[in-house]
């Protein structure tokens, strides 16, 4: 029999009995923690499927605590006044001098006051018995001192084991055992639609419950390339920060860490790191309280339709290749500018916010396969990742000297071009290319500006105007420019008419 229609005579039923019915389970193979509340009307017929969550606060809440973490947030003034700024009678008056010599240039009470401390509050939850938490990394990073509150009113300070900033996970570890730990779940399973809770402590209120519906999986945000975020509607508040995401089986599925909003509050767009992600930062924090994560050594790009219509690719999929670091793990594997990675170990390379996370899932030393597309081909590069550094160091770029030779002009694209000096070439790293004195029509529409560095087109290198016009030739019209723009280095589709 159906389900639904299982569940509707099952509604009728206790309609006539009078009342409320709470099934604990819909499913033989399926036991979720949440039941299903369902209201009748006077005609027996069902108006609406709601969750009821009781049952998955009753025996997951436990599991939730409240986190404070102390910082010193230096003092409350910079800097001292001045005795002249404490005299109480202003300049002109007769008496302003006699208080200038004999007031107290530096009285005690003028004095620096002492460093002040500042808590924050946030939430988070037990994954095992013998005391480990999960939380966020901007809840606990940087304090002094961090306690953390059960629901049986017991508060103990809590040692952080580890954190990793680019996930935003952090693991804390209390001085106990016997504790009730959360059940994780699978994030992949999770369905658009489906109902999901948190609990936390959203402006200090403890143990606060609220719930809603997946919204979104996959979701990347900007600065955020290694989380694959998964988005709800459930009500999310400053505080909330490092709580679980439950399923309707009292499942953790992900831990609350962002929030969208233009005024500080809930707006109904929340972003929570899927768990399974989480737990494999932890399990690295637990063993050497960091997380190393492989390094390709290439700086990607899009792949926009026009794009793929340039380097002659069926659709637009895989990451674009737009820099290669010197002496990195993909220049010793001879990728190139210009290569589209579609594979990564045989696994599809979808988007450009794909490989980030599929390299950073590797160690380094680790032994990859890529699949690349290259002069309308596709072949495969062997890779040994290197380790990511703690911290990104930025690129020094140099600046074009803004005198040159001589101008080319390109009606047809609407370029106005010159060939950098050798000394605009070795300030910027480059072996050549043409500077852009002046973008109009085409040009300007798709985004080049005044002051970009033309560095290659579609595939080819490009050092100088001769090798321009010949790449220009061999393009019939399908021009993708590599071009460089201050400390980035990205694609730009042409479509000449």
């Amino acid at each position: 029999m159906n389900p639904l229609i299982r569940l509707a005579l099952v509604a009728g039923i206790t309609a006539t009995l009078g009342g409320c019915s709470k099934i604990e389970a819909l499913f033989k193979d399926e036991k979720p923690v949440s039941t299903v509340a369902i209201p009748a009307q006077e005609n027996g017929k069902v108006a609406m499927l709601l969750p009821d969550f009781t049952l998955l606060v009753e025996r997951t809440g436990p599991s939730v605590v409240n986190i404070q973490a102390s910082r010193n947030d230096g003092t409350a003034e910079t800097a001292p006044r001045s005795a002249e700024a404490q005299i109480p009678v202003p300049e002109n008056d007769p008496l302003y001098e006699f208080f200038r010599r004999f007031m107290p240039p530096n009285s005690p009470q003028q004095e620096q006051p002492p460093a002040q401390e500042s808590v924050s509050f946030g939430s988070g939850f037990i994954f095992s018995e013998d005391g480990y938490i999960l939380t966020n990394a901007h809840v606990v990073g940087g304090s002094s001192q961090i306690r953390v509150m059960l629901t049986d009113k017991r508060e103990m300070r809590a040692k952080l084991i580890g954190l990793d900033k680019r996930t935003d996970v952090a693991v804390l570890k209390i001085d106990a055992s016997g504790l009730p730990a959360v059940k994780i779940g699978t994030p992949d399973t999770l369905k658009v639609g489906e109902w999901v809770a948190a609990i936390g402590a959203p402006f200090g209120f403890e143990n606060t419950v609220t719930a809603g519906i997946v919204s979104a999986k996959g979701r990347s945000l900007p600065d955020e390339s290694y989380v694959p975020f998964i988005q709800t509607d459930v009500a999310i508040n400053p505080g909330n920060s490092g709580g679980p995401l439950f399923n309707l089986k009292g499942e953790v599925v992900g831990i609350n860490s962002l929030i969208y909003s233009r005024s500080g509050g809930f707006m109904g767009i929340s972003f929570a790191i899927p768990i399974d992600l989480a737990m494999k930062v932890a399990e690295q924090l637990k063993t050497s309280g960091k997380v190393s994560r492989g390094q390709l050594g290439v700086h990607i790009q899009e792949v926009s339709k026009e794009l793929a219509q340039s380097f002659g690719l069926d659709r637009a999929r895989g990451a674009l290749v737009v820099r290669v670091e010197p002496q990195g793990p993909a220049s010793k594997a001879g990728l190139q500018v210009g290569d589209i990675i579609l594979k990564l170990n045989g696994q599809a390379v979808e988007t450009s916010r794909d490989l980030p996370r599929m390299v950073g899932d590797q160690p380094p030393g680790a032994k990859i396969k890529l699949g690349v597309w290259r002069q309308g081909q596709e072949r495969n590069l062997d890779a040994v990742l290197a380790e990511l550094p703690g911290e990104q160091l930025a690129t020094p770029q140099g600046k074009s000297s803004p005198a040159q030779p001589q101008s080319y002009r390109f009606d047809q694209l609407g370029l106005t071009l010159s060939e950098l000096s050798a000394d605009d070439s070795e300030a910027l790293g480059l072996r050549g290319g043409l500077l852009i004195q002046r973008a109009q029509g085409v040009s300007a529409h798709a985004g080049l500006q005044n002051g970009d560095v033309i560095i290659g087109l579609n595939q080819a290198e490009i050092r100088n105007v001769r090798n321009f016009e010949k790449a220009l030739q061999d393009a019939k019209g399908n021009i993708a420019l590599l071009v460089r723009r201050q400390d980035s280095t990205l694609y730009v589709p042409l479509r000449l008419k």
